[in-house]
């Protein structure tokens, strides 16, 4: 029944400590409390066998430990764990593509210099040039990028 015991802490030991590496990174708790197990464990082997059975319980934990980390990470066992796939697309793709160069709208917030406008009854985040707009000045659009309007003051 001891050893039993011993190798049941011994294996739930190892088997934190390749949890802590593989899935959990970072946290330290699961890989110490692995560590934890694995040093009881060991310890039982000294105090119910003796010193022999002690040394010989640690040399095979530590080669245990050192074979199974080898070979979790040479096989690529984990690797159907792993996220293959990566998102192609972007936030509001093509959400600016029916705004052209030359449209007029109004500052509906403070251009500081970035605010709020409506042009052709849409509200849009805008930027100036590097001036400040008071709310209610007349924008026309000046360049349309990706992801931003830039505007000027309609004088």
């Amino acid at each position: 029944m001891e050893w039993a015991t011993i190798l049941t802490l011994i294996f739930f030991g190892l088997v934190l400590v390749i949890v802590e590496i593989i899935f959990v990174p970072g946290t330290t708790l699961v890989g110490l409390a692995g560590f934890v197990f694995m040093v009881v464990g060991v310890w039982f082997a000294f105090s119910n066998f003796g010193r022999e059975a002690g040394w010989t319980t640690l040399a095979g934990t530590t080669v245990a430990s050192g074979l199974l980390l080898y070979l979790s990470f040479k096989s690529n066992v984990w690797g159907k764990f792993a996220l293959k796939s990566a998102i192609e697309s972007k936030v509001n793709e093509g959400a600016l593509r029916h705004f052209e160069i030359g449209q007029e709208g109004v500052a509906t917030s403070a251009l500081r210099p970035i605010g709020k406008a409506e042009v052709s009854n849409q509200t849009v985040e805008v930027k100036t040039l590097g001036g400040y707009l008071e709310p209610g000045t007349r924008v026309r659009i000046v360049k349309v990028l990706p992801n931003q309007i830039i505007v000027e003051p309609i004088n």
